[in-house]
């Protein structure tokens, strides 16, 4: 029988599953994109800058699927196989030393690494691989054959692991260094935009819900002028505007005081040289601000 759709939509209400959660507010490209990776199984990769909700997004699937979240934070050193498992050859040798152990059974040495402990759960999980291009250029298509086969095998024991439930995958990526084509292949791509004005209300308003209108305008305004301002080295993000309205909340700061200038000014701005260059904005700005002529 054919799945059926939804009032309005040419999409089955069996492929719609991801629908973001209250407290991660996405777009509708965004939950498509999850929602094709769920129904292909396949990795979804997903890019964008600092700030908008990449390794969050991981959280927010397996809340929303009722999933259990595993994480692997990426490292320069990682190692495709040390996801899946880690022989503790140390521990092993300072009990074969001090002789308080047994140590005839290698099993209780071997630890499970995040992508062993997915491939072995009972249930599907949510794997998240957070920032995949810190590592070496050999990772990704090592990762990349390991999430194939769904199958490992312990080569100290002989014991081998067969997945019973392909996890959902969410790799994130800061586009550090490219990623082999064959990889971009495998996997389900995503570049979250940043918010725009209209997406970013909804997100404040999650954070802070007793915000007036008046002073959210305002804090927007002043928001995204900030991120035009030429030569900043790292532009203010969604978290720090969080930030930001909570120590003005705190501080009773009212929209008009904000009409005149930026309080706060470090929980936005976070390097020396971009404080300098928001200074220089402001003066040659006459102290009028591009919203000021609407």
């Amino acid at each position: 029988m054919a799945a059926k759709l939804e009032k309005g939509s040419f999409m089955s209400q069996d492929f719609n599953r991801f629908s973001g959660t209250d407290n991660y507010i996405t777009s509708p490209e965004l939950r498509h994109a999850v929602d094709v990776a769920v129904a292909i199984q396949r990795p979804l990769l997903v890019r964008g800058e600092p700030g908008t909700g990449k390794t969050l997004l991981a959280t927010a699937v397996a809340q929303d699927l009722g999933l259990e979240l595993i994480a692997w934070n990426v490292k320069s050193t990682s190692k495709a196989a040390e996801g899946l498992y880690v022989y503790d050859t140390v521990k092993r040798l300072q009990d074969s030393r001090f002789g308080d152990h047994d140590v005839s059974d290698i099993r209780q040495y071997i630890r499970l690494g995040p992508l062993g402990r997915a491939l072995t759960s009972e249930l599907q999980v949510v794997l998240l691989i957070d920032e995949i291009d810190k590592a070496d250029l050999e990772f990704p298509n090592d990762l990349l054959h390991e999430l194939d086969v769904m199958e490992f095998t312990v080569t100290e024991t002989g014991d081998s692991h067969e997945a019973a439930h392909r996890p959902v995958v969410v790799i994130t990526s800061n586009a550090e260094k490219e990623l082999p084509d064959p990889f971009l292949r495998r996997c389900i791509f995503h570049f979250i935009e940043f918010p725009d004005a209209e997406l970013m209300t909804r997100i404040v308003r999650v954070h802070h819900p007793e915000i007036g209108d008046t002073l959210l305008e305002q804090c927007l305004a002043r928001f995204y002028w900030l991120r035009e301002v030429k030569g900043l080295r790292k532009r203010p993000s969604t978290s720090e505007l969080v930030d930001w309205i909570g120590a003005l909340l705190a501080a009773g700061v009212q929209p008009g005081h904000i009409a005149k200038e930026i309080p706060f000014l470090g929980a936005l701005i976070k390097k020396e040289e971009d404080v300098e260059a928001v200074a220089r904005a402001e003066a040659a700005s006459g102290g009028r601000w591009p919203s000021d002529d609407g």
